[in-house]
């Protein structure tokens, strides 16, 4: 996928007169600031964020649009619109036609580039900026997430300002470049590297069975997981013996289908995290469609980056790591129920069964896909967003979970008892 050109100069045509000339010609030049900036020339700028699913989604204005939810993903190198109906079409100007490639089991995406648009989010805004409009919204986001999801971006905010993720203010502070100073009361600090407008860092390790294994991996906010192995990218990295066959992903194409499975430790700079949950996707869908899969051994996402403040700095090269005590001693679970739920409805709070794992607490309980849920533990699911569901389903092995479900027609009640499967 080629990134969109952004406008980022006038030029000026001067025509001179003779020498003889003594009139000396005036030029106007347009004030208007072209690219990402703060407005009234702030130094920083603070905007709270929503966390569902480990997802980061910030609020975001098109055009004048009302306010919508993009995903802040370090992997996405220009600005995508997954939901080409939230935006009046009449005020895009769409020009070439595209496809984009990316992980996943699904083809490539129709998609045009719409040019010379205005994107804010809070003070900080952007204009003459050009992004990518999918021709239809194939992705359903908002299905897996739980609440309207408009879009991708991340590297051009990353790119243009210091950011700072503090997961429990729930905060984005930008500051312009220059204005940041490090101080080791601010964390620690570790080298990072932007190549194809991705972070990467050197500063991660695999321990298990007494051995260490150094991986280079990138930062990616836009994945919900902790940590993603690619197999193929190294022989040295082995599956572990207890394993989960499961959707690890999805990505640009689609579902990512592979294993779950745990790492005794994991180092993240001079931290570290035992019994990680990791993914290990299966290379047709992940390490086969990756130009740079031998410089990569995967990502850490957002399951594992919460437990900390992260200020990515890629003008001097550096991310800041400072722990969050409460979550950082917080184990790493997976789904205790073997139950894959979509968000419905006009609202997204109608939540159907899409798969059942074979052998697991759900299939026993007798859930089929197609199923809906009315209400969880007594309480109407109308008043629960999808995280809060998942969550309940980690709550603990042998916990008990009651539901209410509809099929067909009719309504029967049924009890879960959570297993850790893995």
């Amino acid at each position: 996928m080629k990134r969109a050109t952004e406008l980022t100069a006038i030029l000026l045509l001067i025509w001179m007169g003779a020498l003889t000339c003594a009139t000396a010609q005036k030029l106007t030049v347009s004030k208007e600031k072209y690219g990402f900036f703060l407005e009234g020339n702030r130094r920083f700028i603070r905007i709270p964020f929503e966390l569902h699913s480990n997802l980061i989604l910030v609020p975001v204005q098109i055009n004048g649009s009302d306010t919508l939810r993009f995903i802040l993903d370090t992997g996405v190198s220009t600005t995508i619109v997954t939901d080409p109906k939230a935006l009046d079409s009449s005020k895009l100007r769409l020009t070439r036609k595209v496809s984009l490639a990316g992980a996943g089991e699904g083809i490539d995406l129709s998609a045009h580039v719409a040019i010379d648009n205005a994107l804010s989010m809070h003070q900080m805004k952007a204009n003459h900026h050009n992004m990518i409009v999918l021709d239809k919204d194939v992705l359903h986001l908002a299905e897996y997430v739980g609440v309207p999801v408009h879009g991708i971006f991340g590297h051009e905010i990353f790119n243009n300002f210091i950011v700072t993720i503090d997961f429990t203010a729930k905060e984005l502070i930008l500051m312009k470049p220059g204005t940041y100073r490090y101080r080791t009361s601010k964390g620690d600090r570790y080298p990072i590297t932007i190549e194809d407008t991705k972070p990467f860092t050197s500063a991660v390790a695999l321990l298990a069975d007494g051995r260490e294994h150094p991986i280079r991996v990138v930062i990616d906010t836009g994945a919900g997981h902790a940590l993603l192995l690619d197999r193929s990218s190294d022989e040295r990295i082995q599956l572990p013996e207890k394993l989960v066959r499961t959707q690890v992903g999805r990505g640009l194409n689609g579902v990512i289908n592979g294993s779950l499975g745990r790492i005794d430790r994991v180092r993240f700079g001079r931290f570290e995290l035992d019994n990680v949950l990791a993914s290990f996707p299966d290379s047709s869908a992940f390490g086969a469609k990756l130009p740079d899969r031998g410089s990569r051994h995967g990502n850490i996402g957002c399951e594992l980056l919460r437990r900390f403040k992260v200020t990515m700095n890629y003008q001097e090269g550096y991310m800041v790591l400072k722990p969050i005590k409460k979550r950082f001693k917080e184990s790493f679970e997976h789904d205790m129920s073997g139950l894959e739920l979509r968000a419905q409805g006009t609202d997204l709070r109608s939540y159907m069964v899409q798969h059942i794992a074979e052998g697991s607490p759900a299939a026993y309980a007798g859930l089929q896909q197609g199923d809906q849920l009315l209400f969880v533990n007594d309480r109407p699911v109308q008043d629960m967003n999808i995280s809060e569901i998942y969550k309940l389903m980690q709550k603990g092995d042998g916990e008990e979970i009651e539901l209410l479900v509809k099929r067909d027609g009719k309504m029967f009640f049924t009890k879960l008892v959570l297993r850790r499967l893995i």
